[in-house]
């Protein structure tokens, strides 16, 4: 998943989240490729819960993307939005097209046969529109598209809501998309999954198709991340009481993605009960459970922000290359070496983390970084020509 940077101090805690959630979504990937028997026993509560790294993804990036649109405002200034949509696309793409490319040139890269049409890949609509084909070949891709459609559209939403800046409009704004996410999820439960459930169809497929892959039913973590970008610029005096009780917002964080794992543990096998009201209300509490995590993270007295963990910086930095990668290299690791099931669990695991990293890195090195390095060259360029004008 792509991150965004804010200048000034970098903040541990929010690499350690970076590096926890790309972690937990690769240990979810890995059941993809034989099943949770491959994995230690206490990897395996991570590989069937490993997907909510993803959710902590969204809450990142609403809270890093709308720091960096809402700052200006606070300094009586207004961003660029072509600058904002440049730096994304320099951000981003490169990488993206060179993997999109491998999986349709480079045999045995597919980590399944089936790709769907290249436009789906290339416009971002690959989750607003799934293939009808048995496997969705690099299916988290539906991700990425999600927050290609939060990039796009956000500037203009806080563009509109700043030129009469007010609290009220701001809290309508977002009960508005909260409640938006849950009548979308209602309708869908009610009128496409239950239907099937009760006529004896499967409906899993369903379920990720109109449920957890669409941008429409999935806006809830990027929207508390920047609630709380929202806070800490605009109501300083708020985040301060906030950010003295860090163990406080660290307790509930646990209770609040408790409480979403138990309401949505039997999402895949029931769509009445209490899985239906954890596909309704679910990802909302998540997302406000992951929230208080994040705000916990740039506390001042938060654990994750106190400590920092050797490696989580360079991991968070390779986040977005290894989730590209990954489900890849697991399944090329596999047809490489067919006899890596003999060796131990722990074996297999340092296999793929090395091949995982190993290429990410390369990635990182060779794609990100010279296009990184473009874009600030164009950024410090026109810094300097308006010095000079001026």
């Amino acid at each position: 998943m792509p991150g965004a940077r804010l200048s000034g101090p970098r903040f541990h805690g929010l690499d350690t989240l970076r590096s926890m959630a790309i972690f937990a979504v690769i240990i979810f990937h890995l059941l993809d490729f034989g099943g949770d028997n491959t994995l230690p026993a206490w990897l395996e509560p991570i590989a069937q819960y490993g997907w909510i790294g993803v959710d902590l993804f969204f809450v990142l990036s609403g809270y890093l993307i709308g720091s960096q649109l809402l700052k200006p405002y606070a300094k009586g200034e207004r961003p660029g939005l072509w600058e904002f949509y440049r730096n994304r696309l320099f951000r981003i793409l490169p990488a993206y097209l060179l993997v999109l490319a491998a999986y349709y040139w480079v045999p045995k890269w597919p980590e399944f046969d089936g790709m769907a049409s290249p436009w789906r890949y290339l416009t971002f609509t690959f989750n607003l529109s799934l293939p009808n084909s048995k496997a969705w070949v690099f299916s988290h891709v539906w991700s990425l598209c999600v927050e290609e459609h939060f990039y796009l559209l956000l500037p203009l939403i806080v563009l509109v809501l700043m030129k009469k800046p007010s609290l009220r409009k701001t809290a309508v704004v977002t009960a508005g998309v909260l409640l938006f996410g849950i009548a979308v999820r209602s309708y869908f439960l009610f009128h496409v999954l239950q239907p099937a459930d009760r006529v004896g169809e499967s409906w899993g497929r369903l379920y990720m198709a109109h449920i957890y892959y669409p941008t429409y039913s999935r806006l809830d973590g990027l929207l508390m991340g920047v609630v709380l970008a929202a806070v800490k610029i605009f109501r300083p005096e708020w985040w301060q009481r906030i950010a003295r009780h860090g163990h406080a917002l660290t307790l509930a964080a646990v209770g609040l993605v408790a409480l979403a794992l138990w309401l949505t543990h039997d999402r895949y096998a029931s769509a009445t009960g209490v899985a239906a009201v954890g596909d309704i209300v679910g990802f909302p509490i998540l997302a406000l459970g992951l929230a208080c995590l994040v705000a916990s993270s740039i506390s001042e007295n938060g654990l994750l922000g106190r400590w920092k963990i050797p490696g989580a910086r360079l991991i968070a930095t390779l986040a977005f290359t290894v989730y590209l990668t990954s489900k890849a290299l697991i399944h090329v690791v596999d047809l490489c070496f067919p006899h890596l099931h003999e060796a131990s669990m722990w074996g297999r695991l340092a296999v793929y983390a090395a091949f995982c990293l190993i290429t990410a890195g390369a990635l990182h090195l060779c794609v990100e970084r010279p296009f990184l390095w473009l874009r600030d060259r164009g950024v410090r360029a026109k810094a300097h020509l308006m010095e000079a004008v001026q």
